[in-house]
């Protein structure tokens, strides 16, 4: 895998509700981040990944600003559903996203969650069809949710782009539907590789994550106190190949042929990252991490997320 399969992540770029202070529990400075995009794409990180629910439009027009004469930038961005189909809603935040981030067009769009999957699909036909979307991808989902995609868009003489689901380490219940995906011409994207930065190697069960966030919520200091084994094995294996420990949950993700979504937030992110795309681990060292990770009981879903 290269650079250019990589996509960067800007959920923790957004203010306000669903945003960095919220989420992370950090505010961030937008001079830093327009400083981490011009290092990401020096670094030739080009595909970059975001969302109307974000800051709540707020992250979409913080990267509109910055991709302006970037005709090379690749944009993914989303559309969030409500538990009832809205008819026009999903046209609607289309538009909505291409206005903030100053595009007539995205590059890969998707039904961030598939609640009324079908209606959602047959209101995106169109904007297929008429080139607005050029691919389309559904995240969240089942096998079964994929193939009901695969089948009404075929109908139509279009083909389901990608598929974007949570996986890491301390989620690797996706192995069925990374091989179904790569079998059939589906990109899959793993989200939340780092664990909002539980896996990062940078926070302990003595330096967690801030009190008042939402990941603090979701990863307490008790669980870190069980990921300890893992960070150790972690570290190991960074020092084996001199990077950084938070590359080493990105390596094994490519390793199970998934292609991950990276948050950064710091133009040294974007730095790690590039030097460990140098770095393939061995069949031994996946299974080894995947040993440890089992080890903690700890399964990680999000309060989005279906069971």
């Amino acid at each position: 895998m290269t650079k250019h399969d990589i996509m960067i992540g800007t959920w923790a770029w957004g203010t306000g509700m669903n945003g960095s202070s919220m989420v992370f529990g950090k505010k961030q400075d937008p001079v830093v981040l327009l400083k981490t995009f011009r290092k990401a794409v020096d670094c030739g990180f080009l595909n970059w990944d975001t969302a109307a629910v974000y800051g709540m439009g707020t992250c979409e027009k913080l990267l509109g600003s910055f991709i302006k004469g970037h005709d090379d930038i690749f944009i993914s961005t989303k559309f969030m559903p409500g538990k009832k189909y809205k008819k026009g809603a999903l046209t609607r935040s289309f538009n909505e996203s291409m206005q903030r981030l100053g595009r007539d067009k995205a590059d890969l769009f998707w039904i961030h969650v598939p609640n009324n999957l079908e209606e959602n699909l047959n209101e995106a036909v169109p904007l297929m069809k008429s080139g607005k979307i050029i691919s389309l991808g559904i995240s969240n989902v089942s096998l079964n949710h994929i193939r009901q995609a695969e089948t009404l868009l075929s109908e139509h003489g279009l083909r389901l782009g990608a598929v974007q689901n949570h996986f890491s380490l301390l989620r690797n219940d996706q192995q069925k539907i990374i091989d179904h995906c790569n079998a059939n011409g589906i990109k899959y994207y793993a989200y939340m590789v780092l664990e909002q930065g539980a896996l990062s190697g940078h926070y302990n069960s003595k330096d967690h994550f801030p009190l008042f966030s939402m990941r603090n919520i979701s990863f307490p200091k008790k669980k870190f106190k069980m990921i300890d084994g893992l960070l150790i094995k972690m570290k190991i294996l960074a020092d084996k190949y001199n990077i950084d420990p938070s590359q080493v949950p990105i390596l094994w993700v490519i390793g199970k042929g998934a292609v991950p979504i990276v948050g950064i937030t710091k133009p040294s992110h974007a730095e790690k990252l590039s030097d460990a795309m140098e770095v393939n681990l061995d069949p031994e060292e996946i299974a080894m991490l995947e040993k440890e990770a089992s080890a903690t009981g700890i399964r990680q879903q999000g309060v989005w997320e279906p069971q």
